[in-house]
């Protein structure tokens, strides 16, 4: 341990989203030295994102007054259709033009650091599970709620990411077979379609368009209309919101409950944006659990919130190209 109480070594955890990219230095023990975020400007193309990418690790290096050369190793955390072996992004709908771009070798030549990559829900299932909400389990899903629902899965210490890279895509699981919402994906009938924070504002338009009923909703704007809106409403006692927050509690529900049923894991995690809704939302989905599920798994099974925010992803990378190099934590 140093002198300031960091323990080396240094990874550098890095989060690319279509938006933004949040990056960060990570010690030995899962602490965050640094976090520093910067746009993606995704729509100027892979080889600008590589150099985006490398603007921020020089920046969180920097800020945490370290040098390049404690940086052990490198954890890219990124959506999309991915084959990890290859370290290759396939068809990426919140990058696009970024399809079968050699992310993981083009951002190892550039940094000139061994460089591990890995969906980033997968990485902030990792994050949890090593210093987040999830320390204390062997086994846990991770649930992110946001403009998509991105979901992680880990098993006996270890990430599910399946035969061929796409483990743990419970955003996508179908629950509604027969004329089911669309998804932004193109396909129909996933939780995404039903559960997603873009869903619920969908689904609220729609129900306002149907009747004139009285609702705090109908006094916004369109562009007011957002989640964070209609949870507001219900928190006022609206009834409109308080039925699509209940729906949604709902839904999220049956897409845990599928999860629970196959992996039977100790712990199952919400985190992202809508998390917000705080307690209430969650104690809403726990009870729809409880309804829906087995009575012993329902009492052996915890339902809670991540812990590590928007920090997960980063945090998660970075432990998994810690794993890569020297073993699970």
């Amino acid at each position: 341990m140093s002198s300031d109480g960091r323990r080396p070594p240094y990874f550098l955890g890095i989060d690319l989203g279509g938006t933004n990219i949040k990056c960060g230095v990570v010690d030995d023990s899962g602490t965050a030295l640094t976090s520093i975020r910067i746009a993606t400007e995704a729509d100027r193309g892979p080889e600008f994102g590589i150099e985006r990418l490398a603007e921020a690790a020089h920046m969180a290096v920097d800020a945490g007054n370290l040098g390049w050369d404690d940086v052990a190793a490198v954890g890219l955390g990124s959506p999309g259709t991915m084959d990890l072996s290859r370290g290759m992004l396939l068809e990426p709908s919140n990058l696009p033009g970024w399809d079968h771009f050699p992310l993981r070798d083009r951002l190892a030549e550039r940094l000139g650091k061994r460089t591990f990559l890995q969906n980033d829900a997968n990485a902030a299932a990792l994050g949890e599970h090593w210093v987040g909400a999830g320390r204390q389990s062997t086994s846990l899903i991770l649930f992110t709620l946001g403009t998509g629902i991105g979901c992680g899965i880990i098993h006996e210490g270890r990430i599910v990411d399946g035969r061929h890279s796409h483990g743990g895509e419970c955003g996508h699981m179908i629950i509604q077979a027969d004329d089911g919402r669309l998804c932004s994906c193109g396909r129909t009938g996933h939780l995404e379609a039903y559960a997603s924070a873009t869903s619920l504002v969908k689904r609220a338009a729609e129900a306002l368009a149907e009747d004139d009923a009285p609702s705090l909703l109908r006094e916004l704007a369109p562009e007011d209309l957002t989640s964070q809106a209609i949870d507001r409403a219900w928190r006022e006692g609206d009834a409109l919101a308080s039925t699509l927050m209940r729906e949604t509690a709902r839904y999220l529900a049956v897409g845990a409950v599928s999860v629970m049923h196959t992996i039977d894991p100790d712990l199952i995690l919400f985190g992202g944006g809508m998390i917000g809704s705080g307690r209430p939302f969650l104690d809403e989905i726990r009870s729809q659990i409880h309804s829906m599920t087995f009575a012993m798994l329902a009492r052996a099974i915890r339902v809670e919130f991540a812990a590590l925010g928007g920090d997960a992803g980063f945090i998660g990378a970075a432990g998994y190209a810690r794993g890569a190099l020297v073993g699970p934590h």
